[in-house]
C-alpha cells in the first residue's frame, strides 16, 4: 500500500488542491502510480452470467430499446409543450427542488463551520450541450470562475468524458479530474524540488477493460456508420453513442445496432443519458463512488465537518446525488430547465446560472477570509 496523498490543511491562497493520506476505498487495496504501472484490480463485477444476460437481451430487448428511445424523446425540449398540467408540474417540482441561487443563503448557513468541496460535471453544467460533442467548449468567463473557485475550495470535474479530453476543455491544472464516469481519476501535479519530475495521483479501477473497450469501439463505428449523424466517442474506459445529430426516425434503428454489438460482451453494460447511450464495464463504480473516493482521498471520509456540493445535469450524476443524500452531507444541484426525477436537493436552469452560483460562492468565501483577517 502506498501513501498517495499528503495531509495538509486547505490553503485558500495556494490555489492547489492539497490532499491527505487515504485508507483503502471500499476495502480495496489501491496502489497509486506515478508512471505507467499495473493498475489496481477492479472493485468487483456486477454479478451476471453470460447466459442470463443473453436471455434477458432477447426477451426484453424490444421493450428496453423503446424505453431508451422514448426517454430520449421525452428529455428533448422540442417535445415539451407548455400545458396547464405541465405548468402545475413545474411549480410542484420547483417547490421540491428550489433554485440554488434563490436559496443561496440557506445553503451557506448549512455549510457554516464546514469545509466545502466542489464536484462539477462538464457537459451541460460548465459548458452548454451542443450538437457536436467535440465542440463543447467552455467559455473564458466560466474558466476564470472555476479557477477562482479552486483557490477557495477543493474542486473536481467528474465527467463521462475521457479525462484527457475534459482537461483539454477546462485547461486548469489545479483541479482533480475524474473521467469515464469516475473510472479514471487524476489529481493535480506536484513538482519536485528539482522541478524536473512531477507526481500525480492516478486511479483507474477498470484498466483491464481497455482492450475490450477498444474492440467494441471499432465494431460500433463500423456498425453505426450506415446511420447518418451517429457518432461513437471513445472515452477510454467507456464509450458514448451520440444520437443528437441523428434523425429521430432513426433512433430505434441506431439503438438496435448498438444492442447487436453489446450482446456479445456480457462484461459491458448499457445505460442511457441525454440523447446518448453509454457503454461501461460492469464493475461497481460510478460518479457516486468517485465522489466518495475523492472525499476519502482529501481526508474527509469520516468527517462531520465536510460539505460536498455536486452540480450536474445528467442521469449519471444521480449516483452522486444519491450518495450525498444517503450521507446526509452537502447537497446535489441538478442543472435542468424541466422537471426530472432526481435525488438532488436544488436546481439551476443552465450553465450561466451555474456560473452565477459559483461566483457567489467565491465572493462569499473571499468576504469570509477578509472578515477573519480583521479579527
Amino acid at each position: 500500500m502506498v501513501s498517495f496523498f499528503e495531509e495538509r490543511p486547505w490553503n485558500m491562497g495556494a490555489g492547489q488542491n492539497v490532499i491527505s493520506d487515504a485508507k483503502s476505498v471500499l476495502n480495496m487495496s489501491i496502489t497509486m502510480t506515478v508512471s505507467a504501472q499495473k493498475p489496481p484490480a477492479p472493485p468487483g463485477y456486477i454479478s451476471i452470467s453470460r447466459k442470463k444476460l443473453l436471455q434477458n437481451l432477447e426477451i426484453n430487448a424490444g421493450g428496453r430499446i423503446n424505453a431508451w428511445v422514448d426517454s430520449m424523446r421525452a428529455s428533448s425540449p422540442t417535445h415539451i409543450k407548455s400545458t396547464p398540467s405541465l405548468i402545475d408540474d413545474q411549480s410542484s417540482w420547483n417547490l421540491q427542488h428550489p433554485s440554488a441561487l434563490e436559496m443561496f443563503e440557506q445553503i451557506i448557513d448549512a455549510s457554516t463551520g464546514k469545509q466545502i468541496v466542489m464536484f462539477l460535471d462538464y457537459d451541460g453544467t460548465l459548458s452548454p450541450i451542443v450538437e457536436d460533442p467535440d465542440r463543447a467548449f467552455m467559455s473564458k468567463k466560466m474558466r476564470k470562475t472555476v479557477r477562482k473557485l479552486a483557490k477557495c475550495f477543493p474542486t473536481a470535474i467528474v465527467s463521462g468524458r475521457c479525462r484527457d479530453k475534459v482537461y483539454k476543455f477546462v485547461k486548469l491544472a489545479e483541479l482533480y479530474y475524474a473521467g469515464s464516469h469516475g473510472m479514471d481519476i487524476k489529481g493535480p501535479e506536484k513538482r519536485s524540488k528539482s522541478n524536473k519530475d512531477s507526481e500525480s495521483v492516478l486511479f483507474q479501477p477498470a484498466s483491464e477493460f481497455l482492450p475490450m473497450i477498444d474492440e467494441v469501439y471499432k465494431q460500433l463505428v463500423e456498425t453505426t456508420k450506415s446511420t447518418p449523424g451517429a457518432k461513437v466517442e471513445n472515452n477510454k474506459f467507456c464509450l458514448s453513442v451520440h444520437f443528437r445529430c441523428v434523425d429521430e426516425k432513426k433512433w430505434t434503428e441506431l439503438a438496435q445496432q448498438v444492442r447487436s454489438v453489446l450482446k456479445e460482451y456480457p462484461k459491458l453494460r448499457l445505460t442511457q443519458g441525454r440523447k446518448v447511450l453509454e457503454i461501461r464495464p460492469t464493475i461497481k463504480w460510478d460518479k457516486g463512488k468517485a465522489l466518495e473516493f475523492l472525499l476519502e482521498s482529501l481526508g474527509f471520509a469520516n468527517c462531520t465537518d465536510v460539505f460536498p456540493v455536486y452540480i450536474g445535469d445528467d442521469r449519471t450524476d444521480e449516483d452522486a446525488f444519491k450518495i450525498l443524500r444517503d450521507r446526509g452531507q452537502g447537497f446535489g444541484i441538478l442543472v435542468s430547465k424541466f422537471p426530472k426525477d432526481t435525488s438532488a436537493s436544488y436546481s439551476l436552469q443552465e450553465p450561466d446560472e451555474v456560473m452565477d452560483f459559483l461566483r457567489r460562492l467565491v465572493e462569499w468565501k473571499q468576504l469570509s477570509v477578509q472578515a477573519q483577517s480583521r479579527m
